[in-house]
């Protein structure tokens, strides 16, 4: 109960600080910066379920993001639809091929789900790559229009041309993302998901149907990330492979990875970590996958729960002697 009212408590401040963020944050640049960050948010919870509570590494997350970005792109442009029907369809026809994927491949485990997960985000960004007829290839795909306008009669208009009015557009499902998360992980599923990470044989021993939860993670994350690719393909209203290969799928892992798996915080705060990373290290973009690497080799040396978990691996023991008093 307590932890429910501590969580309650942080979520309402969090949504107070994030509505105030554009009446602050009056740059337009910085605001383009902010939103980034919050589609990345999405991206690495996402990838945070599966890594954090089913144990599993993938590497191919990034074509799921390419999959919900060019499902909504191309149903927008060609056939005319509104972003508000192309959105559901995006992100329903990213869970199937979630389906489709992990279906075979969580029966492998280890490195070798995680080379499968590799194997099928090349596979995803050479079909885009190669499908010119269809999504013009290497050239990117341009022309894709924002959310329509969301009209109330005699009172206003929203037009999502203006970055403040996406940003909180991105916020609320950046919200809906961790509601979703939140109920999952701490539910009968979470513990499930929990007790498959910790010892698969010994859940599978108790009666859990670990092929089956780990398969929901997984179509569940897969269905977050084409969210994600919706947003960021009618935000930018320009997409191209190159935005979807193997170092966009290395970035998603860095965020989970470095803020922290087993918990909903840590690919919050990695993402917004290494979202504004590049911007401090423009000065020396040259040496910044060099950083990446230093900062990843350290987090995984030194912090291999992640800030978050070192963090609360600190607290901890603080914690309890102050109750004890």
């Amino acid at each position: 109960m307590e932890k429910s009212r501590g969580w309650k408590f942080t979520l309402l401040c969090i949504t107070i600080a994030s509505l105030l963020i554009p009446m602050v944050v009056t740059e337009s640049y910085h605001l383009h910066l902010v939103n980034i960050t919050y589609i990345y948010m999405i991206l690495a919870l996402s990838l945070g379920l599966i890594v954090g509570f089913i144990g599993e590494l993938s590497l191919g997350h990034a074509a799921f993001f390419a999959i919900g970005a060019y499902t909504s792109a191309l149903i927008t442009k060609d056939l005319g639809l509104s972003f508000w029907i192309t959105l559901p369809l995006a992100v329903t026809l990213t869970a199937f091929a979630g389906l489709l994927v992990g279906y075979p491949s969580l029966k492998l485990k280890g490195p070798f789900f995680a080379i499968t997960t590799l194997a099928f985000g090349e596979i995803t960004r050479l079909v885009i790559n190669n499908l010119e007829w269809l999504t013009r290839g290497a050239m990117g795909l341009p022309g894709i229009k924002p959310p329509d306008p969301i009209t109330i009669p005699k009172l206003f208009t929203i037009d999502f041309y203006d970055r403040r009015a996406f940003y909180y557009l991105i916020l609320l499902f950046v919200f809906l993302a961790i509601i979703i998360i939140y109920r999952i992980v701490y539910s009968r599923v979470g513990r499930a998901f929990v007790a498959i990470r910790e010892d698969e044989v010994l859940a599978k021993s108790i009666g859990i149907n670990a092929m089956r939860y780990k398969r929901m993670a997984f179509v569940v994350a897969s269905a977050m990330a084409g969210l994600a690719g919706c947003l960021y393909a009618h935000y930018f209203l320009f997409i191209s492979p190159v935005t979807f290969d193997v170092a966009q799928s290395i970035n998603i892992v860095l965020m989970v990875i470095i803020g922290g798996s087993n918990s909903i915080l840590g690919p919050i705060l990695g993402a917004f970590l290494i979202t504004l990373l590049p911007e401090i290290l423009r000065a020396i973009a040259e040496y910044r996958m060099v950083i990446y690497g230093a900062i990843l080799v350290f987090a995984i040396i030194f912090m291999p729960e992640g800030i978050v978990g070192t963090i609360k691996d600190r607290l901890g023991p603080l914690v309890l002697q102050r109750q004890r008093r």
